[in-house]
């Protein structure tokens, strides 16, 4: 199901100050699980840098069934998706609609944008975040206040939230926060290297933090029984890791940001 809200010029406090454009996105999905959920509902905000804005949901049909427990948080059955696209069909027309954007949402960086390139994985698409700038709202929140989204909206625009977990009502009450954030504090610049800098979660390389930078500016694994150490040394010393992270249940970025850093470290050795 698709629906369809003509583009706009803003007429909201703020401006944002953009060089292309930028997306605002939400998924509700199957459930959690980065690798192996499905989105049944994805609704974006488009906003150029003239101020012009595109909103568009659509309904995606997951090819699995949708567990209660998520449907009891964003209200979407099998049988409302039961006649709708699944995400191969529609998958080429929402890869050229986010070309060339820099990317915002609320918690996107550890869950939206990861599931997102696992879709595209599955159907054979490159969803390329080079040279992408991302937004996370939530840790611009977080650092400033450390609340819910329905808090935040409240707390920035002096507003209830209505239809929260519906993906359209939630992505664009996450760009109202994020306008709202600007005009509250003085210290966010409106700039998207900056908001994208500021909104990183710690000195994640990967989006799912996996793999960060310590205080030597040191690839490390940030999980498991490899925590900490660095990930030159461990794929030293342990080859057989590298296999296993990339046969693993892991995002695709992940295992595309580790396999950058094996060929860095080969290269830096055949140099010497």
């Amino acid at each position: 199901m698709l629906f369809f809200l003509s583009p706009k010029t803003t007429n909201r406090m703020t401006k944002l100050n953009l060089e292309r454009p930028i997306i605002f996105f939400d998924l509700e999905t199957t459930g959690t699980n980065i690798t192996h959920d499905r989105i049944v509902e994805l609704s974006y905000v488009k906003v150029f840098p003239d101020g012009t804005e595109e909103k568009k949901s659509r309904r995606i049909n997951p090819g699995m069934p949708i567990p209660p427990a998520s449907t009891a948080v964003h209200h979407i059955t099998d049988e409302d998706v039961k006649d709708c696209p699944s995400f191969s069909q529609i998958s080429k027309s929402l890869l050229a609609i986010f070309d060339d954007c820099d990317i915002a949402g609320y918690n996107s960086n550890r869950f939206d944008v990861p599931l997102l390139m696992e879709e595209f994985n599955r159907v054979g698409l490159n969803f390329d975040v080079t040279g992408r700038r991302f937004i996370d709202v939530q840790n611009i929140f977080h650092k400033m206040e450390q609340r819910t989204l329905v808090a935040a909206y409240r707390f920035y625009c002096g507003k209830e939230l209505e239809n929260a977990h519906s993906a359209l009502a939630d992505t664009e009450a996450t760009y109202e926060v994020l306008l709202g954030q600007l005009n509250k504090y003085p210290e966010l610049q409106n700039n998207i290297d900056y908001l994208a800098e500021f909104s990183a979660s710690g000195r994640n390389l990967d989006l799912a933090g996996r793999i960060v930078l310590d205080e030597n500016d040191t690839p490390v694994f940030n999980f498991g029984k490899h925590k900490g150490k660095s990930v030159k040394d461990v794929l030293r010393r342990e080859p057989s890791f590298y296999e296993w992270m990339m046969q693993g249940d892991f995002p695709k970025n992940t295992k595309d940001v580790l396999k950058q850093l094996k060929f860095q470290f080969m290269n830096e050795k055949n140099a010497k």
